[in-house]
């Protein structure tokens, strides 16, 4: 072996040691190394493991010597198309270097203001990235790449055409593939989620640290108030932040700790059916967040008008090629929105060249049995100068209710109900308010012992409500000693038939474990308001441009074919897709319409478990408004009743004239009351009615009337109640069972199916809007 070592060594050639020789040989060696490297450098990729960017370009351009597309040590990965070099990063992130004067102020401001960390990436996105816009002629709409040094403004976003002097605009690179940016893998492959800037919904949400809602941090509009006292916070807390020129009633997001709104949504935070129809938002949201949180700022902002992606689009304003994903995904998000009711609701004019919705669903024929449309809404406008529903006519609790969006889009009036309320004695003494609070005090009071009792896990039965507050107002008398007077004792009545009026029923039909079922629920917070044109206004509206039939009573409902057919009383057919089924719960109870196959029997105990409360209402005209020195401007007055057996009997009246110059007063009719008025006469009603307010007003002279009417809804044979509750021993679950649809093809609406808003015209309409929507979605 070691002569073959020898011998191998013997026949490698000598090695020239001169100094001229060693260079040339280096030389070699080194350009062979160099040609190496320059292969690596040319080649080297993202960082971002799964990038598609085999060669990236840095898109800063901000250090002297940037690599522009040519070699760095790393390569930061943004999105795929978007990277900046290692240079530009130091350009900005080390402390000797220009650019970090610029990045310590940014990331002071972000600091401040937002929760996330003010990392460079985070700074590249935010303040480097180039914004990109999108022609606005309709047979262009190509995306141009604005130079970094041009901040995009919704005007520009708005005006944008191919071949504006915007300081130059970059032609869209032939390679890049838009296609990609729609795609879910590559919103996968996005650092950072987009972080809005100037949104609309800024001001709204003032309370929020702005990403987490989907702003950008370092936006002047999005800036939080840092280091103010509480008592500016609780007063910030008080008045819910607003848009110029909004609505006072639009308050469409919670703020921080707030709960127990209706139609109001955390705008840090998906909800369930957001969750269901976009679960690719489920791990990050914000994307989704910013968005719908400013789809929904710009509809309360302008809800006369239908909100289109277009509108939208123009007020995206992020850096990068995420606008284009943005824009892009806003047109799916609007349409859900719109599908839900959230937005383009109410009573608007949509052009029909542009529908909201498919026009698969603009095909639909409305059956109304009666000889006019409305149902338990019906306004009398033949009183002089006033209108005075003979239904509904007061819109409880107006903060984000969509009658007053409707009222907002119509231009109608709404008049805040105020808190004054005194109480009349017979014989015309106005009641101490002190002994009214007293009353009402100890009567809630009852109604607490109420609630928990029920809370009592071991108590299965139900009894009815009335049986209860009697039961529980007993133990009380005897275990405190206390003893109320007469006065006292009328003044509770007062109360009890007040709650009648809220029920629909006397006390003792009503559950006593499920009374109150929907205040579980966010129910309309804020004023009451008297609807001074009354809601007809807003249903003959809504009725415009559909093909709505009179007069045609539904006798049958057959849903055994691919078809539904639908038969009236005088034999006409329909054949359908699908039926929405609108009617009072007595029409169902009566078995009034036919259903084949038959409604189920869990459906049909659902129908039964409620019941249908009446209320009747009496209005008078007068020749003067008699009352006006004794109740100094006040909206309504109470009525104290003698004894309990005259409760519910005109125990309030309203004057229906905010302005004060006509002279209208309208009372109800409840409990045990509706029942004794059944067999009087109008004249006769009037005449008990009479006798009330001349007692009420004793001291003085009470005019007759000029004119009247008294209402007679449980004798309407299409109608027969006024509102639903639960009866003893059934449930707000009934209201969910009532609502359920028949497979796919026969749906319910109305008050009665609304478990969270029953009772209301609100709770009504939005059961449409329920319904609307899944039949939209089916």
């Amino acid at each position: 072996m070691s002569t073959g070592r020898v011998r191998t060594k013997k026949k490698t050639p000598p090695v020239d040691h001169s100094p001229d020789h060693l260079p040339l040989r280096s030389s070699g060696r080194q350009a062979a190394e160099d040609d190496e490297d320059t292969s690596e450098k040319k080649y080297r990729k993202c960082e971002k493991a799964g990038c598609t960017a085999t060669c990236p370009v840095c898109f800063a351009s901000a250090a002297e010597r940037c690599a522009k597309n040519g070699y760095t040590s790393r390569w930061y990965h943004l999105s795929c198309g978007e990277h900046f070099c290692n240079e530009c990063f130091d350009h900005y992130y080390r402390s000797h270097k220009d650019g970090y004067e610029k990045y310590t102020a940014w990331k002071r401001i972000w600091t401040s203001n937002g929760k996330s960390e003010p990392s460079p990436k985070a700074f590249m996105a935010d303040q480097q990235l180039p914004y990109w816009v999108q022609c606005t002629k309709p047979v262009c709409g190509k995306w141009r790449q604005l130079t970094k040094e041009i901040q995009l403004t919704w005007q520009i976003a708005k005006t944008y055409r191919c071949g504006m002097k915007l300081n130059n605009s970059t032609k869209v690179p032939s390679t890049l593939k838009f296609a990609e940016v729609s795609d879910h893998w590559w919103y996968s492959m996005l650092i950072l989620p987009p972080l809005l800037k100037d949104s609309v919904a800024a001001p709204l949400l003032s309370a929020y640290y702005p990403d987490c809602v989907g702003m950008s941090p370092s936006c002047t509009s999005t800036h939080r108030l840092v280091g103010e006292s509480n008592a500016i916070k609780m007063e910030h807390l008080k008045t819910p932040p607003t848009i110029a020129g909004m609505n006072k009633y639009f308050q469409p997001f919670y703020q921080p700790n707030e709960c127990g709104k209706a139609l109001c949504v955390r705008p840090d935070v998906m909800e369930l059916d957001e969750l269901y129809e976009f679960p690719e938002y489920s791990r990050d949201p914000t994307m989704y967040l910013a968005l719908r949180n400013l789809i929904l700022a710009l509809w309360y902002t302008n809800c006369k008008e239908a909100l289109t992606p277009q509108k939208c689009t123009h007020h995206i304003i992020v850096r990068g090629l995420v606008r284009i994903r943005c824009v892009r995904e806003t047109e799916r998000i609007l349409h859900f929105m719109t599908r839900k009711g959230l937005i383009n609701t109410g009573v608007l004019s949509v052009n029909p060249d542009q529908p909201l919705l498919p026009k698969d669903y603009h095909n639909v024929l409305v059956l109304e049995a009666k000889d006019r449309i409305g149902g338990r809404v019906w306004d009398d406008k033949t009183f002089k100068g006033i209108t005075v529903g003979k239904g509904p006519q007061i819109v409880n609790g107006c903060v984000n209710n969509p009658v007053a969006l409707m009222c907002e889009q119509l231009g109608i009036k709404m008049h805040k109900i105020g808190e004054k309320c005194d109480l009349i004695q017979e014989g015309g003494r106005i009641t101490d308010p002190t002994i009214d609070k007293r009353m009402d005090f100890h009567f809630n009071s009852i109604l607490d012992v109420v609630a928990d009792w029920r809370k009592d896990k071991n108590q299965h039965q139900d009894i009815p409500l009335g049986d209860k507050i009697q039961e529980i107002y007993k133990v009380f008398i005897q275990e405190s000693g206390i003893q109320f007077s007469d006065l006292e004792e009328k003044v509770l009545q007062f109360h009890v038939s007040n709650l009648e009026y809220a029920c629909g029923s006397n006390l003792h039909e009503v559950s006593a474990r499920s009374w109150d079922h929907n205040e579980f629920f966010a129910q309309f917070a804020g004023d009451h308001a008297l609807l001074n044109s009354g809601y007809s206004t807003i249903i003959e509206k809504m009725a415009e441009g559909l093909d709505i039939r009179l007069k045609v009573p539904v006798r049958s409902i057959d849903y055994t074919g691919e078809e539904v057919q639908v038969t009236a009383t005088d034999g006409t057919l329909w054949k359908a897709q699908k039926v929405l089924v609108a009617v009072p719960l007595t029409i169902l109870q009566k078995g009034a319409i036919l259903f084949n196959p038959a409604l189920s029997e869990r459906k049909m105990k659902a129908i039964n478990s409620l019941g249908a409360g009446v209320i009747e209402k009496i209005a008078l005209q007068f020749p003067y408004r008699f009352w006006d020195s004794k109740i100094q401007g006040a909206d309504y007055f109470g009525h104290v009743p003698p004894s309990s057996s005259k409760r519910g009997l005109f125990s309030v009246f309203y004057d229906m004239d905010p302005q004060r110059k006509c002279s209208v007063l309208m009372s109800v009719v409840t409990g045990d009351a509706v029942a004794t008025m059944k067999n009087l006469d109008d004249k006769q009603v009037l005449q008990q009615c009479m006798i009330v307010l001349r007692e009420l007003f004793k001291e003085q002279e009470v005019p007759d009337p000029v004119k009247y009417f008294v209402t007679r809804w449980n004798k309407d044979p299409w109608i027969q109640m006024a509102y639903s509750f639960v009866k003893t021993g059934g449930s707000g679950e009934a209201y969910d069972i009532l609502a359920e649809d028949i497979q796919g093809k026969i749906f319910f609406a109305g008050e009665a199916t609304n478990r969270h808003f029953p009772q209301t015209v609100t709770g009504a309409y939005l059961s449409g809007v329920r319904e609307a929507s899944k039949i939209a979605a089916s």
